[in-house]
């Protein structure tokens, strides 16, 4: 569209669809009749409403999420292949997400393996830094030595899982 007068193109304004469909395809009423006068609640109303709704339900589901039911812990039934050993940096670990591990190696040749399902919630540890396997949901944090909380809401330590090396691989499980 173009302004008559300066010859520059017209922004053409913002069209609120919802109520222009509304108005579309509400059926033709006259002015004063029963379903002209019927309350309607305006438009922030509804909207307000969705938002307090909106609010509870999200808050009902995060206490439902920290609720006292414990999660269940991933131990490995039978062996788990965790790589070589050489992966696992000293004072630090590896996460293995797909199978729900954490292998750490506290000291020099030492290598520990846990569960990285947090006892917290069931969300599974995302990092391990700083001497400490991280849980991104709540923030709790846990020692490399020996899977023991160092900061909460986790309530017990990692559950602990038996590895070893053989053949130049570390495995869990029995």
């Amino acid at each position: 569209m173009h302004h008559p007068q300066s010859g520059h193109p017209e922004t053409a304004p913002a069209r609120d669809t919802a109520r222009d469909t509304a108005r579309d395809t509400a059926p033709d009423t006259a002015p004063g009749s029963a379903a002209d006068s019927a309350p309607c609640p305006a438009r922030r109303t509804v909207l307000r409403g969705a938002a307090v709704a909106g609010v509870a339900g999200a808050a009902a589901l995060g206490l439902a999420a920290c609720g006292s039911a414990r999660p269940r812990t991933s131990v490995p039934r039978g062996p788990i292949d965790l790589g070589s050993p050489t992966e696992v940096p000293v004072g630090g670990g590896v996460v293995h997400r797909e199978d729900r591990l954490v292998v750490t190696q506290p000291t020099k040749g030492e290598f520990r393996a846990f569960s990285a399902v947090c006892p917290h919630a069931g969300c599974v540890v995302d990092q391990v830094a700083d001497g400490l396997i991280q849980c991104p949901c709540h923030g709790s944090h846990f020692r490399v030595a020996d899977g023991s909380v160092v900061e909460g809401p986790a309530p017990t330590a990692l559950a602990e899982v038996p590895v070893r090396v053989e053949d130049g691989k570390l495995i869990a499980g029995s």
